[in-house]
């Protein structure tokens, strides 16, 4: 065996870029419709300000609309939170071809699934176009209550944090880190 014909063990191919893509696209489709589903179930299903346990003691339906954002906060600015959420879905989906990495695919697909759950219930649900209450439902004693969007945000923001904070760029390769000496 020669030495021109052994594996170059240095450079692995990376997956196509297409891969990333897709599990972005994946997860961001997977997050929009469990959350679009399970509100269309609730509001099938139940009359707003309904409880139904389902851990007693634990976890219960609580069906409300919300026209703030997470605890209430900011009822009045409604339009304010489509507007935010329409920045962030635009920003994610122009940054996303930049994506090589599988966890920024999950973590951004997340976040933006979630935030486009929210901004379809935004722009589509009563009170008024851009003025809509999110629906939401899935409540613990002594802490807000929310819904599969809300869950999707934060897990991928969970998820861009620790990236963040691990050092993963969107290229999935650990940047160099170069040796900084101090001269008294």
């Amino acid at each position: 065996m020669s030495e021109n014909s052994l594996p170059d063990t240095q450079s692995a191919p990376s997956p196509h870029r297409r891969t990333y893509w897709f599990l972005w696209a994946g997860f961001a489709a997977f997050a929009y419709i469990c959350d679009q589903l399970t509100k269309w179930w609730v509001t099938s299903t139940m009359v707003e300000g309904q409880t139904t346990p389902v851990i007693p003691g634990v976890l219960q339906w609580y069906f409300i609309r919300n026209s703030g954002a997470a605890f209430s906060i900011g009822e009045n600015f409604t339009w304010f939170f489509t507007l935010i959420m329409a920045a962030v879905s635009v920003a994610i989906i122009v940054l996303a071809r930049r994506i090589r990495s599988a966890w920024w695919a999950i973590g951004l697909g997340l976040v933006l699934g979630g935030a486009l759950g929210n901004l379809t219930d935004r722009l589509f649900r009563p009170p008024s176009f851009a003025m809509g209450h999110v629906v939401d439902f899935i409540s613990f004693p002594n802490f807000a209550i929310f819904n599969m969007a809300d869950m999707a945000v934060v897990g991928g923001v969970i998820t861009i944090c620790l990236l963040t904070l691990f050092g993963v760029p969107l290229t999935g390769t650990k940047a160099a880190v170069k040796d900084v000496t101090l001269d008294d």
